[in-house]
């Protein structure tokens, strides 16, 4: 007999509860770790690597537009003219070191 005071809660419900709960921490604990492991896509370290298109000629410095922004660019190893397409290699301040492709 069940004193008149009391709350009974039917244990199949308890139990999708709780494991409804568990599966909600599960996903936004794995979604928190696969975020903080992403790789930063924003400020310098992104633009090494990217394709940027000669505006003034490189030689051995010159324009550049990256992203459709105007950067400041030195060639690294001969030259290249308006319209071709380089490589970023590294940056140094406000300045593009790029490298033919």
């Amino acid at each position: 007999m069940i004193p008149e005071n009391t709350i009974y809660i039917n244990p199949w419900l308890l139990a999708l509860a709780i494991a409804l709960i568990l599966v909600i921490i599960v996903v936004a604990v794995v979604l928190s770790v696969r975020t903080h492991k992403s790789k930063v896509a924003t400020g310098q370290e992104d633009l090494v690597g990217r394709k940027a298109v000669v505006r003034t000629a490189l030689n051995p410095k010159g324009e550049v537009f990256v992203e459709d922004e105007l950067w400041s660019a030195e060639i690294e190893g001969g030259t290249a003219a308006p319209e071709e397409e380089v490589i970023v290699s590294r940056v140094e301040g406000l300045k593009l070191y790029v490298t033919r492709k």
